[in-house]
């Protein structure tokens, strides 16, 4: 019987009806796309996006087509896989119109004029490259690595692209300005030197012409081109004759090692489409982040739970050092995201070691009970630093949005110790003089905490 239920079985699929069938074909044609289309990072006037869109319109007009023939059945497959279709669509259009990729491009337009003011000159023979402009660039990428992405793929994977391009001329130019070759030799030392020399000339060119074309502000040149180019001068650098003569030699690599650099910053751009570089969730140095983040929790929870923490003191605090120790190994990889995580998690372990170096010197100051004889306003001060340490307390477990209502409580209270410190009056004492300045510092560190856990960041 088993025998006649699979042959009853391959009847069955023969039996489908030819509808059904065309709609399945449609609809593996249609997720074979799905994937470009969650992952779409550009803007609607890319060529991928008009042919993404080609194809979806086109299969919904195949859906359309397909004869129903007043079957319930055929009706209802027909319009699943016309609302399948319809969903990527959706999807589509809002990829390339969110309001966050909106912004990056934005912010990208800004890179370009500044890069078309400040550089395309420069390699056309203009100064020096200005602080200004390497201020904007640094500003640039650091607004970039503040676009909220939510985790979208998409959104990521356009914060990453542009990032990469923003950083690759940031790197192209530091290395030209920073190394100026020890040569040109003379040219009466070998005639090989003046071919070295007017190669040269050629590099610094292709320079121009790749920052520009990283940053798509020029229309009449292509990677491809760029690409035979520079390769066509290594050639021409291969050939030469330089006699053994070292000086010559080292010349000729050091030109070798900048076209060889060029190179690489174009593949760059081949490659950004298909990388997962942009998915920094996998990334290693990022994954060591997260290592130390996830331990610094786990000795934040139990000092917070602690009933008598002070056998805790000493061992929290040597592995919170210990982690510091281990997020300034992480490799940055000039990758600005990777760089702003590590300073993050930084400031995370340090908050603590400071609210457990707080807790600890109150702890001190109540064992000796001589506060009697103490200064008024010291006292005060004193009196101050034990409600900044509960607030910190809270404000190290404290996981939400600015919107919250204890985001605000938290926030106003400590505008009120800060307040308090400020009616502090010494008295001309320097110790209390002291006392109350490093409290003021510590309140407003306990501020700007607060604003950085909840600004919902992500890389």
């Amino acid at each position: 019987s088993a025998c006649k239920t699979e042959h009853s079985k391959s009847m069955d699929m023969g039996n489908q009806h030819p509808s059904i069938i065309r709609l399945q074909e449609i609809q593996k044609e249609v997720r074979s796309i799905e994937q470009q289309v969650i992952s779409f990072s550009g803007l609607s006037d890319d060529k991928n996006y008009k042919k993404l869109e080609r194809i979806l319109t086109k299969q919904l007009f195949e859906i359309d087509s397909v004869d129903t023939e007043g079957k319930g059945d055929i009706q209802q497959a027909r319009k699943r896989a016309a609302q399948e279709t319809e969903r990527l669509l959706k999807e589509l259009e809002q990829n390339a119109n969110h309001p966050h990729r909106i912004e990056i491009q934005n912010i990208f337009q800004e890179a370009q004029s500044l890069v078309k003011e400040k550089i395309v000159p420069f390699y056309s023979g203009g100064n020096c490259v200005t602080e200004e402009f390497e201020e904007g660039i640094q500003d640039i990428i650091l607004r970039l690595t503040h676009v909220k992405t939510g985790g979208k793929v998409s959104l990521r994977k356009a914060r990453y692209h542009t990032l990469t391009k923003i950083c690759a001329v940031q790197e192209i130019i530091e290395d030209c300005t920073r190394k100026q070759p020890s040569l040109p030799l003379s040219e009466d030392a070998h005639p090989s030197v003046a071919k070295i020399n007017s190669v040269m000339c050629e590099v610094n060119k292709a320079r121009g012409t790749l920052i520009a074309l990283l940053m798509g502000v020029s229309s009449n040149e292509t990677c491809r081109h760029l690409s035979c180019v520079l390769s066509g001068l290594l050639a021409d650098l291969d050939a030469l004759d330089v006699c053994g003569r070292t000086e010559i030699r080292n010349y000729r690599r050091e030109v070798v090692e900048d076209i060889n650099q060029l190179l690489r910053y174009l593949d760059l751009e081949e490659e950004a489409d298909t990388t997962y570089a942009f998915d920094l969730g996998q990334n290693h140095s990022i994954l060591k982040i997260e290592k130390a983040l996830k331990r610094m929790r786990e000795i934040k929870n139990e000092f917070l739970q602690a009933q008598s923490p002070p056998e805790l003191y000493l061992s929290s605090k040597t592995e919170l050092q210990g982690l510091i120790g281990q997020l300034d190994e992480v490799s940055l990889e000039k990758n600005p995201c990777i760089r702003e995580a590590r300073r993050r998690a930084v400031i995370e372990v340090q908050t603590l070691i400071t609210h457990i170096d707080l807790k600890e010197a109150l702890e001190k100051r109540a064992s000796l009970a001589s506060e009697a004889e103490e200064h008024p306003p010291h006292r005060a001060v004193w009196s101050i630093l034990g409600n900044l340490a509960e607030i910190q307390g809270e404000v190290l477990s404290f996981d939400g949005n600015r919107a919250d209502k204890n985001y605000i409580r938290l926030e106003e209270l400590l505008t009120k110790q800060l307040l308090a410190l400020d009616a502090v009056d010494p008295q001309g004492e320097e110790k209390c003089k002291a006392a109350r300045k490093q409290a003021v510092k510590l309140a407003q560190n306990i501020l700007s905490y607060l604003d950085l856990k909840s600004d919902e960041w992500e890389y």
